[in-house]
């Protein structure tokens, strides 16, 4: 019997088997991430030490060079045009609100490929310059080179600059239409004066998880030939053979993550602002017309041409010219594939989010939420990273259970922990497992806190009332985290390319297979089916962050 405090949620007066299995299964989820740090530990042979003296501190320059532009790209477009959608009303303004997100359904590595084959020689830009002005050859001409470090920020910025896009919109939309009054009654510009400095704290957050995406980036800068600390973990750990090397860069690009999980934090410390109107409504749109109008609408629609409608263009024109391979063969297969794993891993995910959510949240004490919530900065790690730290963990238990199966009962062994899929879809749990606890949470602090305490005097024990009466309330939240996991995974690619047995495609590696062949034409179909399949989050992202608005009676 545990008692529960008038809240329903504070510290357990004793442990339970239901908090006891929460702290392990939180534990279990912890040693992928502490493996890598035990693998750094190891002995590289020397390899480390060549490794600092020559390539590492380019490494390191370079991930700080495409962060530096992809902050640039993402703030001009993601601030820029969450102000004038959030500020003005426009035509089109109503459609460009959701569809500054679409880009978020584009993988970065996709949108390095369209671009690619878009940009070169022989594609149709170039091509068509070459007609137009009689040009015979690349002699005549200057043209930017695609396949550089400028090339690799403006495809990874137009694709991730809806991180800032949503958390600035959130912000502007909920500045009271009080402060708005009043820089106005003082002639301040309203923007620089009013709404960043409130919002600010906002897009510092969306910053630094464009930045995370940034770090973790594998096909991109593989493609564009950029040596950043994620391409020389894969680098040292599949070219070199060296794990113990590949785990000393790993740990060498958690320094940055650190950094920016230290900003993010602090950024989100300074959240606040007081209104203190009875009311708190948000300003009402500026209505505009003419060419204020059309410039408001050019700037909203250049960054979702570039992340979205040129790339997706350029895929359905391979489908539509017969160019791309149907899915009855390896394509279908690799759908199948995906779509297998993406569904098995949501499942995971959401089941142990809801449990450990559950558990810390009612009776769980504070060290139990500590734990829970240590356990889902999986998301914070590139996915090479924690490939190290999911492979060393396999190997360890694989090793443990030969040993006691042999010993024990005389029984062979094979390790298919680290010989089958078991490998990424422990990764993705591991890695999306944030995306799920921040589901679970924001399904929880809508929950009435005293609904357990009155199952409870009803007769039902804690595991009853949990599971009749306060799972049914978060069934929604937890549909939508689930969605949002089964899109992450339709795209993820460093850790499934590290850690897939042989012969297991999924969309992704299937389409960098054939991209990195320079034959994305064959590969456009399934290529298409990872931006579909990013499409509906997207537009009940939109309609959430709208519903944001103070004021505002549509449900979240």
């Amino acid at each position: 019997m545990v008692a529960i405090p008038a809240s329903g949620r504070g510290n357990a007066t004793r442990i339970t088997a239901l908090h006891l299995a929460s702290g392990l299964l939180a534990a279990a989820l912890l040693l992928p991430i502490l493996a890598v740090f035990l693998t750094a530990m190891g002995d590289s042979e020397g390899l480390w030490a060549h490794l600092a003296s020559t390539v590492l501190p380019l490494y390191v320059w370079n991930t700080l060079l495409l962060m530096a532009g992809v902050t640039v790209v993402s703030l001009g477009f993601g601030v820029g045009s969450a102000w004038l959608v959030a500020r003005y009303a426009f035509p089109g303004s109503r459609v460009l609100e959701w569809a500054l997100l679409l880009p978020a359904a584009v993988p970065g590595y996709l949108i390095a490929y369209t671009y690619t084959d878009f940009l070169e020689y022989a594609g149709p830009v170039q091509a068509s310059l070459r007609s137009l002005f009689g040009w015979s050859s690349a002699r005549d001409y200057w043209f930017p080179e695609i396949r550089s470090m400028y090339g690799a920020s403006l495809v990874l910025g137009a694709v991730l600059y809806p991180y800032v896009y949503m958390m600035a919109r959130t912000a502007f939309l909920q500045t009271p239409a009080s402060m708005m009054e009043a820089g106005q009654l003082a002639r301040r510009n309203l923007f620089w004066s009013i709404a960043l400095p409130l919002a600010r704290p906002a897009i510092i957050a969306g910053l630094a998880l464009v930045l995370m995406e940034t770090i973790s980036d594998f096909g991109t800068v593989e493609y564009f030939a950029i040596q950043t600390l994620t391409l020389g973990i894969f680098n040292v750990w599949l070219g070199m053979n060296n794990l113990s090397a590949a785990a000393q860069i790993a740990c060498v690009a958690f320094v940055l993550i650190l950094a920016l999980l230290a900003l993010e934090t602090v950024a989100r410390s300074r959240r606040r602002f007081a209104d203190t109107s009875r009311r708190q409504l948000a300003a009402s749109p500026v209505p505009l017309q003419g060419r204020r109008a059309l410039f408001c609408f050019l700037a909203c629609a250049l960054p979702v041409t570039i992340g979205f409608v040129i790339p997706v263009a350029v895929l359905l024109s391979f489908v539509l010219k017969g160019y791309s391979l149907d899915l009855t063969g390896g394509a279908g297969a690799a759908a199948i594939n995906s779509l297998g794993v993406a569904l098995l891993v949501a499942f995971l995910v959401m089941a142990a989010a809801t449990f450990l959510g559950l558990a810390s949240a009612y009776g769980g004490g504070s060290h139990l939420r500590r734990l829970t919530a240590v356990a889902s900065i999986g998301y914070a790690f590139p996915g090479t990273i924690l490939a190290v730290g999911v492979v060393t963990t396999a190997g360890y238990l694989d090793g443990g259970i030969a040993r006691i199966s042999d010993g024990l009962f005389g029984i062979s062994y094979s390790g298919w922990l680290t010989s089958g899929v078991g490998l990424v879809v422990l990764a993705c749990v591991v890695r999306f497992q944030a995306v799920g606890r921040g589901a679970v949470a924001s399904g929880l602090e809508r929950v009435p806190p005293h609904l357990v305490e009155a199952g409870r005097m009803l007769g039902q024990t804690l595991s009853g009332s949990l599971v009749k009466i306060v799972t049914p309330l978060i069934r929604s939240s937890v549909a939508a985290g689930a969605v949002l996991v089964f899109v992450d995974v339709m795209k993820e690619l460093p850790m499934t390319l590290l850690l897939r047995p042989f012969n297991f495609e999924t969309l992704a590696t299937y389409v960098y297979q054939y991209a990195k062949d320079e034959l994305l034409e064959e590969a456009a179909l399934p290529a298409l089916l990872i931006v579909a399949a990013g499409i509906l989050p997207v537009i009940v992202l939109s309609r959430a962050i709208s519903a944001s608005r103070p004021g505002c009676r549509r449900p979240a």
